[in-house]
């Protein structure tokens, strides 16, 4: 007889809640709020770890890799909506940072059943992007356990490529397959087994402090502006503009134009005002500055 596995973390029963359908709809909520509030906490133990993690992703990144988010359900989902928003936050290549989900792309609006269960199903996901030694994959499970991530992190590992682990169970089995491991310790969710909830919560948080973390090491942001931002629509023009105002305290007319001559490139903008110079020496300069704005100010000598 095969031996069961042992409960994760994620699915152990809340005892702050086990009346929780005797509740008014205020103790509902309160429960759930308070349980909540330990979520900050949980990642914060684990911070040591997310910065080796994203060690490894600007390593990754800056010598041309990618970086790749692999999951089932929310976990995966979750991955996904991180990669999206890399783009048009710090001007990435849609292909620089990616989101692979089981079951594909219509997994992100409906269940595809059977899909997190094979390790077979992570390992043809990555041979179709071509996973290589240069890129970076964090496999993301509540549970810890989930097979579909198992095996991508097998098969990353056999390629070469670095490898992350992200769960919200303690001595999780994904963090044996992986180089660094990431085990936030959220306890019991209110709904038991509801991993959308504090674990969801927590994989958000630390995906968050990854891609931001990453990007900043990349000199994607210049004081704690998002200098890289793609002005892809009229919300996010009026933010370049602010942008470029905030860094070089000049007025709208002054940023619209520096903005205008460099194409919708805010960093470009920037340079070109701080340092009085054109267009076209902005570019150089921060092309010699390795595109960090605070290295291509710089006052030469």
């Amino acid at each position: 007889m095969t031996p069961a596995h042992p409960t994760p973390a994620t699915e152990t029963a809340n005892p702050l809640t086990g009346a929780l359908d005797a509740m008014t709809i205020p103790e509902i909520l309160h429960v759930m709020n308070d349980e909540d509030a330990g979520v900050a906490a949980a990642v914060e133990a684990e911070v040591a770890h997310i910065a080796q993690a994203v060690e490894l992703i600007v390593a990754a990144l800056a010598a041309g890799g990618r970086l790749v988010y692999l999951g089932a359900g929310t976990s995966g989902r979750l991955g996904v909506l991180d990669a999206a928003e890399c783009p048009p936050t710090f001007g990435t290549d849609p292909e620089q940072v990616l989101g692979l989900l089981a079951g594909g792309p219509e997994a992100m609006f409906r269940a595809v059943e059977g899909a997190e269960d094979s390790r077979q199903l992570g390992v043809a996901d990555l041979v179709r992007i071509g996973l290589t030694d240069r890129d970076v994959l964090v496999g993301i499970a509540a549970s810890g356990r989930t097979p579909y991530v198992l095996g991508a992190l097998d098969h990353a590992r056999s390629v070469g490529a670095a490898t992350v682990a992200l769960s919200c169970s303690p001595h999780a089995e994904i963090s044996d397959h992986a180089d660094v491991a990431i085990e936030v310790d959220n306890g019991p969710e209110v709904l038991t087994g509801s991993t959308r909830l504090k674990a969801g919560t927590s994989q958000k948080l630390v995906l968050n402090m990854i891609s931001t973390a990453t990007m900043v090491r990349l000199g994607k942001v210049y004081g704690n502006l998002m200098v890289d931002v793609r002005p892809s629509n009229e919300k996010l023009v009026a933010r370049a503009v602010r942008i470029v105002q905030a860094a070089t305290d000049c007025d709208v007319e002054t940023a619209t134009r520096a903005l205008d001559s460099a194409d919708g490139h805010a960093k470009t903008a920037i340079v070109a005002i701080l340092c009085g110079v054109d267009t076209g020496t902005a570019r150089e300069r921060l092309s010699a500055g390795a595109g960090f704005v605070r290295e291509a100010v710089r006052p030469r000598v």
